[in-house]
């Protein structure tokens, strides 16, 4: 059952809920549980042999098989991005989930990329739950169809879901006037009312980033925390809470197995756990049968139309995480050349975190439409706004701000030069700029080509808003298109890393 959780974080369980934790069947001695947690699954096929829906659905089936006790949940991220994605807004997630549906799913900052209008459809298409407690409506009033705290009575253990979103969700997605309450304090709180209601397990189901991930641990009051958003893989244990952080794409599957021990002691019902993190490379995997021939369908539709080479490198590209999020990259570059080009605009700037396929292109790498959709996959639009040179720099201060974080923001530029410290204060660490060769001038209008996300507030940048918008998102053509057109001129890519963007001191 749902058990909707409203603005209050303190009156999170009702008297519903504690007449279904309460109003439990006769004790069992020994419940073994298996918890199987997955997240961040963009990639509809995989890659390389390892990861994808059609694995992931085989391991789900396998583990309901072996175990009718097992919970199968979704900690965020699936609708966007991808190169499919960019098509179908993410229906073939939903498509190919709903073959082997979750016990519960919670929507992750991706869900809405296309806006909420888009999660609220793929919400409704989808044949499982969907779940968070801190997202209401601009108002404070629910989401029709978006749970609460979940009661799952699993062989005579009661178990409470706590689904928690990412309350950043709006600084780096199209969430719209959708609110998102904190994290990590609702997370707890939610967890010692079901608690407290009589709840023998709770499990937090969240999709947050490592530091709140250790807050919630140290909080003590989950016994068990899956994670996403990180876009990494690991297991801890402490004695008290055990935690997965469960991977990209399925590609390293860790289901809990819990043996759970019920007895008495004063008249009380105890209750002991220990927990058994299994390691599952899905390299290893076979797919399941059913939801291999849809995907197979997905990457033939694919392939008729993206096999379409559009150029050649002649030096190499960068485009993995951790670069185009911490410094200048050749693909950055390209990326915010052609969309200047495409303009005409002054200077250009673009997030590292929109720049998404990941990887490296040795030269002489052909490239093809796929490539290019596969490093844009978001479908943001060009558009050209006019600002004075006091909110270009403080843009570039809100790209730099969190450069530490490996955060998105970071920017990626084109007719711009500029130094940055990043041992100062965020919002005072760019020590120089030039535009064009000239210094920047506080009171001169630029004319600015970004993409439709950042114009409109996306990562951080209001300094990028409230100028004269001259290519509004009607009249602009996608990115990935613009960088496309810009490399078909010449037939080839000479972008480098050239010292657009430096530290101080290096």
């Amino acid at each position: 059952m749902f058990l909707p959780v409203r603005r209050s974080t303190v009156s999170l369980l009702g008297a519903c809920a504690l007449g279904a934790l309460m109003a439990a069947p006769a004790l069992a001695e020994t419940v073994k549980l298996t918890i199987l947690g997955v997240g961040d699954v963009y990639e509809f096929g995989g890659e390389e042999g390892r990861g994808g829906f059609a694995r992931l659905n085989a391991v789900a089936r396998a583990e309901r098989a072996a175990n009718p006790n097992t919970l199968y949940l979704f900690d965020g991220d699936m609708l966007s991005p991808s190169l499919l994605s960019g098509f179908d807004k993410g229906q073939n997630t939903i498509d190919l989930t709903n073959l082997v549906p979750f016990d519960l799913a919670v929507p992750g900052n991706h869900e809405f990329d296309f806006g909420p209008q888009n999660f609220l459809e793929k919400m409704a298409a989808s044949k499982y739950p969907w779940a968070a407690i801190n997202i209401t409506n601009a108002d404070g009033s629910p989401i029709a169809g978006l749970g609460g705290v979940m009661v799952k009575d699993m062989g005579g253990v009661k178990v409470a879901l706590i689904p928690v979103a990412q309350d950043t969700t709006p600084e780096v997605a199209s969430s719209g006037d959708l609110k998102f309450l904190p994290t990590v304090e609702g997370g707890i709180a939610a967890a010692k009312a079901a608690r407290e209601a009589g709840a023998d397990l709770v499990v937090g189901v969240f999709q947050t980033n490592n530091d709140n991930d250790r807050a919630l641990i140290a909080s003590k009051a989950f016994d068990v925390i899956l994670s996403g958003d990180d876009h990494s893989y690991g297991t801890y244990y402490d004695g008290i809470t055990a935690y997965v952080e469960t991977s990209l794409d399925a590609r390293f599957l860790s289901p809990v197995d819990l043996t759970v021990e019920i007895g008495e002691k004063d008249g009380e019902r105890t209750v002991k756990w220990v927990p058994n993190f299994r390691f599952i490379d899905t390299a290893a995997v076979t797919p399941d049968p059913e939801s291999q021939v849809l995907s197979d369908a997905l990457a033939k539709q694919l392939d008729d139309s993206l096999n379409v080479v559009v150029g050649t490198t002649e030096g190499p590209l960068d485009s993995r995480r951790n670069v185009v999020r911490a410094e200048e990259s050749a693909m950055g570059n390209l990326i915010a050349d052609a969309i200047r080009d495409a303009t005409g605009a002054d200077v250009a700037i673009t997030n590292g975190g929109g720049i998404r396929a990941d990887r490296t292109y040795d030269a002489g790498t052909v490239l093809t439409r796929r490539d290019i959709l596969s490093e844009l996959p978001f479908g943001n639009v060009t558009v050209v706004t006019e600002l004075p040179g006091s909110q270009v720099l403080a843009a570039l201060e809100n790209g730099f701000s969190q450069v530490e974080k490996g955060a998105g923001r970071f920017v990626q530029v084109s007719g711009i030069e500029v130094v940055y410290d990043p041992t100062a204060e965020p919002g005072s660490r760019v020590a120089q700029v030039k535009i064009n060769g000239a210094d920047l001038e506080p009171d001169k209008l630029y004319k600015v080509a970004t993409n439709d996300y950042m114009l409109g507030g996306g990562d951080g940048f209001s300094a990028l808003g409230g100028g004269k918008v001259l290519t509004n998102t009607g009249e602009g053509g996608l990115m990935a298109n613009d960088v496309m057109r810009y490399i078909e001129k010449t037939g080839k890519v000479t972008a480098k890393v050239e010292g657009r963007i430096q530290v101080v001191g290096k």
